[in-house]
């Protein structure tokens, strides 16, 4: 290739797509958006049905398959965490439930030396993306490109969850978890559709819109390599694997996701210099942080027989509650749904619901480091799931919080015997054998100011100029809930700094 753009978006992912839009709307410049999956075009890919999501997971056309190296805390065990390969990321892969976060955990951000990060700074770039069903509002987007769906029908047993919940002193009535309060009252998951059946996906709101615009050239089905620098100043992205240039004139945006980003940035000579030189690479910029402070959502499951057949549902989980507050932030979400989400020893042939607390904050932390320095090799992921003990506790207690529910009179009639994790089971031994990921990996190349951080409050590498890195990995903490909806505001205000611009925004339908 060896051309020339303004912008390079090294990733075609919820947050590539985001930015290319974007930067076409507010700039007159042309965008070069690069991704080594295919097109968010694939029948399972545009459906918005459970089959179809399920049996994207796996399928290494539309996934990257990571997996942990063995986790002590878990027994030993090797975890899949499987992450988008294709246009629009894991957007186009998830299970499309769409949860904004605790304001509080915006807050904290701005807390580490991150200004203009608050809940207060961020909402108008939620509101900007989201086109939401129940219409817009002082909290609520009613104009972007995002189709944000309410639920239509949820099940008999999600009716029963939300009145249990209601039992047990949470508030009743039509809960907007993304609203004002986000822990306090049961509800049924919002989700990214549109008209009912076809997922709504930064590929399919933002990017698909703007394809036929002549400043904008997608390249899928090519591997990034890393970020090319001249002494420390990025001037393009090197693909694999013949070695082609994709120049930036203004700028390089490495969008590749939590664990393919800090990746990038090694193979570019960013990082930890021990660990570059072990693989051959020579450190250009010495960052300690990349790859480093890779948490993550962990869930278990507490299921149950039911009594009753339940029509299937249109997310896996319909229901949700947010709850156990620490630090102004809660530490445990449930999923809840009309399906067996459960280990396969535990599963029974008939019908069935499962509660699936989740681990919202952990104190565990991991590193992401580079497997060799070729780019088709994935990276070695080592979350350190429940290290600490803290963790463990947070889960237990969700299991019990779940059984209390299921033992209210509003499941009377529908609940039968409890399947996992089983009436005599240590809870403590079961956690470690069964938790399992949300796949929500975060923070290898963290905001802030301080020794561990990758990038500073503008998402720009330190250390180098012309370079920025958007995408969940840049969190330095965790959201309160799935990470999607997230990762879309963080590209709507990496759009508004790049171009150094509040006007953006205002066209874009956001507020000041």
């Amino acid at each position: 290739m060896n051309v020339s753009f303004d912008y390079v978006i090294a990733g075609a992912g919820t947050a590539g797509c985001v930015l290319a839009r974007r930067l076409l709307e507010r700039t007159d410049a042309t965008v070069a958006l690069l991704e080594v999956g295919g097109p968010a075009d694939r029948d399972e890919v545009i459906r918005a049905d459970i089959p179809a999501v399920t049996s994207l997971w796996g399928n290494p056309e539309v996934a990257w398959l990571h997996r942990t190296v063995p986790q002590p805390g878990l027994g030993g065990r090797e975890v899949d965490i499987p992450q988008g390969r294709v246009v629009g990321g894991s957007g186009s892969i998830n299970a499309l439930m769409y949860v904004r976060g605790n304001p509080g955990d915006f807050d904290h951000w701005r807390s580490l030396g991150n200004p203009r990060w608050g809940y207060a700074d961020l909402l108008p770039y939620f509101k900007a993306a989201e086109r939401y069903e129940g219409g817009p509002s002082s909290l609520r987007g009613g104009t972007g490109p995002l189709h944000v769906a309410r639920y239509r029908e949820p099940s008999q047993a999600t009716k029963a969850f939300l009145s249990a919940a209601t039992k047990l002193g949470y508030a009743d009535g039509d809960w907007d978890y993304n609203g004002d309060r986000q822990a306090g009252g049961a509800f049924v998951y919002q989700s990214t559709r549109e008209g009912g059946e076809r997922r709504s996906s930064t590929a399919t709101a933002y990017l698909e819109p703007v394809l036929t615009d002549r400043r904008l050239t997608v390249v899928t089905g090519t591997l990034i390599d890393r970020v090319e620098l001249a002494g420390t100043k990025a001037v393009g992205v090197r693909l694999a694997p013949g070695g082609d240039l994709v120049r930036a004139s203004r700028e390089v945006i490495v969008s590749c996701g939590t664990l393919s980003s800090p990746a990038v940035l090694m193979r570019s000579g960013i990082g930890p210099p021990a660990h570059l030189a072990e693989h051959g690479i020579d450190p250009r910029v010495i960052l300690p942080g990349v790859g480093q402070n890779l948490h993550d959502h962990l869930l278990v499951g507490v299921g149950y027989a039911s009594q009753v057949d339940l029509a299937p549902p249109e997310l896996i989980a319909e229901g949700g509650l947010f709850t156990e507050i620490s630090h102004d932030v809660p530490e445990l979400q449930f999923f809840f749904g009309p399906v067996q989400f459960i280990d396969d020893e535990y599963r029974t042939e008939g019908p069935g619901f499962t509660f699936a607390p989740v681990l919202l904050h952990p104190r565990s932390r991991g590193e992401l480091l580079l497997r060799s320095a070729h780019p088709a090799e994935l990276p070695l992921v080592n979350p350190r799931y429940l290290e600490q003990e803290a963790d463990v506790r947070v889960l237990v207690r969700g299991i019990s919080l779940a059984r209390e529910l299921a033992a209210t009179p509003a499941f009377t009639g529908i609940r039968d015997r409890e399947l996992a994790p089983g009436p005599d089971t240590d809870l403590v031994s079961y956690v470690r054998r069964s938790a399992t990921t949300v796949w929500h990996p975060v923070g290898t190349c963290a905001m802030g100011s301080g020794d561990a951080a990758v990038v500073d409050a503008e998402l720009r590498v330190h250390g180098v100029t012309g370079l920025r890195v958007v995408d969940a990995s840049i969190m330095p903490a965790i959201t309160s809930g799935n990470t999607n909806a997230p990762t879309i505001m963080i590209a709507e205000r990496a759009a508004d700094l790049i171009t150094a611009s509040g006007e953006g925004l205002i066209a874009a339908g956001g507020e000041r």
